[in-house]
C-alpha cells in the first residue's frame, strides 16, 4: 500500500460503490414508508420529511469530526471506517420489523455516510489547484455512475420486494469496505497533518473557517441555497408516485437517466464549461439551468415533461465541482480536511431544513382539506432559491489562481485522472455529498 501513489481514480471508484448503494435504496425508501403508514400519501410526505431531516443531523454532527479526523489520522482509515458502519445498516435497514427500526437505521446511516467530505479531501490532497475544478467534476461522473446502475436495479428490485434493495446496497458497501482496505492508499502525507481539537471538530465551531475570508462566506452562503433547493428531491419518488401514478422500476428508470445526464455533462462539459469561461460564471450558468429546469418539472402535466426536465436540471451539476473549486483556492493546504467537513455541516445544515420544508410543503399543496392544490409547488420554491443563488454568484471574484489557470486550460483541456475517461459513466441527490 505504501508503494502505491494515491490517486482520483481510487476514489472515483470508492465514491462509486458508495453512490450505486445509496442508488439502490433511492427508489424504494419513500414506498416501504408509505408500506408501514397503510398507504397513507400524506402522513408518509410527512414522515418521509422527518426521515430526511434526522439523516441530515447526523450528517450536520458528523461530518466536521470525521473531517477533521482525516486531518489528524489520514483519509484511509475514516473512509474505511464509514464503509463498513454503512454496510452493516442497510442490513439493519432491510431486516426492520417496525417503523422505529427503519428509523434507527436512518440515523446510523446518516453518521456512517458522512465519508463524502473525507474523500473531496482525498482529492484535494492529490490534485492540483488548477484542475481541482475537473476533478471534483469527475466525482460527479462517480455520483452519476452509481445513480444510473443503483435506481436501474433498485426499481426493479423494489417491486419484487422494498426490502431487497437494502440487502443488495449491504453488499455493494461492504464490498466498497474491501476495495478500500486492499487498493486506496493514504493520500495525506503525515507531516501535513494536524491535531485533532474539538473546537474544529465542532459543527457549529467548523463552520467559522467559511467566515474566514468574504468571499469564502459569500460563497458558502450560495452553495446553502443551492443545497436547500437540492432537497427538492426528495419529494422526487412521492412526487412521481401521486401525479403520475410510477411504478418503482419507473422512478428507478428515471433516476438512471438522472444519472445518465449527469455523467455526460460532468464528464465532458464542466471541465470545457470552466477553461472556456472560468469557474464564476460556470457557478451561476449551471444555477440558471438548474432553475429552469425546477419550474418545469412543477409544470409538468405528465411524466413524459417530467422525464424532459431532467437534461436541463441536471446542467446544475457543472455549478457545484466550480464552487467547490473556488472555495478550496481560500483556504491553506493543511485545512482541505476541515473545509470540506465545514461543507459537510454546511449541507447537512441545509438538509436539516430542506426534506422538511419541501415534504411539508408538498403535503400542505397536495391536501384534500386545502382548495389550492399544487403539487408543483417544492419546484416552484426550489427554482426560487437557485435563482436567488445565481444573481449573488455574479458578484464574486475568480481567484487570480484559478484564473491563471484558465490561460492555460484554454490550450489544452482538463486531462481526467488515470483510469478515469471523459466516456466514462455520473443526481440530483448529494450527495449525502
Amino acid at each position: 500500500m505504501k508503494t502505491r501513489k494515491a490517486a482520483v481514480a481510487f476514489i472515483f471508484v470508492t465514491v462509486t460503490l458508495d453512490m450505486l448503494a445509496i442508488g439502490l435504496i433511492a427508489p424504494v425508501l419513500p414506498k416501504l414508508i408509505l408500506d408501514f403508514l397503510g398507504g397513507n400519501m400524506k402522513v408518509a410526505a410527512d414522515w418521509n420529511g422527518i426521515f430526511g431531516t434526522v439523516f441530515a443531523a447526523m450528517q450536520f454532527f458528523f461530518s466536521p469530526v470525521l473531517g477533521v479526523l482525516s486531518d489528524r489520522f489520514g483519509r484511509r482509515p475514516v473512509i474505511l471506517l464509514s464503509n463498513l458502519g454503512l454496510g452493516l445498516d442497510y442490513i439493519v435497514m432491510a431486516l426492520a420489523p417496525t417503523m422505529s427500526w427503519l428509523f434507527l437505521g436512518r440515523i446510523i446511516s446518516g453518521i456512517t455516510s458522512s465519508s463524502i467530505p473525507t474523500a473531496m479531501a482525498y482529492i484535494a490532497d492529490v490534485v492540483p489547484r488548477e484542475k481541482r475544478a475537473g476533478a471534483f467534476g469527475m466525482v460527479g461522473v462517480a455520483f452519476g455512475l452509481g445513480f444510473i446502475l443503483g435506481p436501474a436495479i433498485g426499481g426493479p428490485l423494489g417491486d419484487i420486494s422494498p426490502r431487497l434493495p437494502f440487502l443488495v446496497a449491504a453488499g455493494f458497501s461492504l464490498t466498497n469496505w474491501l476495495w478500500g482496505y486492499f487498493f486506496v492508499p493514504e493520500s495525506l502525507a503525515p507531516e501535513r497533518r494536524k491535531e485533532f481539537t474539538l473546537r474544529r471538530a465542532n459543527p457549529v465551531g467548523s463552520l467559522v473557517l467559511l467566515r474566514s475570508h468574504h468571499e469564502l462566506w459569500r460563497l458558502a452562503t450560495i452553495q446553502f441555497l443551492a443545497y436547500v433547493a437540492h432537497n427538492v428531491f426528495s419529494i422526487w419518488a412521492l412526487y412521481a408516485i401521486y401525479r403520475y401514478a410510477w411504478s418503482q422500476s419507473m422512478i428507478g428508470l428515471s433516476l438512471a437517466v438522472v444519472g445518465v445526464c449527469t455523467a455526460v455533462i460532468s464528464a465532458g462539459l464542466t471541465p470545457r464549461m470552466v477553461a472556456r469561461f472560468g469557474e464564476r460564471r460556470t457557478l451561476y450558468i449551471g444555477q440558471f439551468f438548474g432553475a429552469t429546469g425546477m419550474l418545469i418539472a412543477g409544470l409538468a402535466r405528465s411524466g413524459a415533461v417530467l422525464l424532459a426536465s431532467i437534461p436541463i436540471i441536471s446542467m446544475w451539476n457543472i455549478s457545484m465541482p466550480a464552487a467547490q473549486g473556488m472555495m478550496t483556492h481560500r483556504v491553506s493546504e493543511r485545512e482541505q480536511g476541515e473545509l470540506q467537513g465545514a461543507i459537510g455541516s454546511l449541507r447537512s445544515l441545509s438538509f436539516l431544513i430542506g426534506p422538511g420544508l419541501f415534504s411539508w410543503t408538498y403535503a400542505w399543496f397536495i391536501n384534500p382539506e386545502h382548495s389550492f392544490h399544487l403539487p408543483g409547488a417544492p419546484y416552484y420554491l426550489g427554482a426560487a432559491l437557485l435563482f436567488t443563488a445565481m444573481l449573488m454568484s455574479t458578484r464574486i471574484e475568480q481567484p487570480q489562481s484559478a484564473a491563471t489557470s484558465i490561460t492555460t486550460a484554454q490550450n489544452a483541456d482538463v486531462v481526467p485522472p488515470e483510469g478515469v475517461t471523459s466516456g466514462s459513466v455520473a443526481p440530483f441527490i448529494d450527495p449525502p455529498e
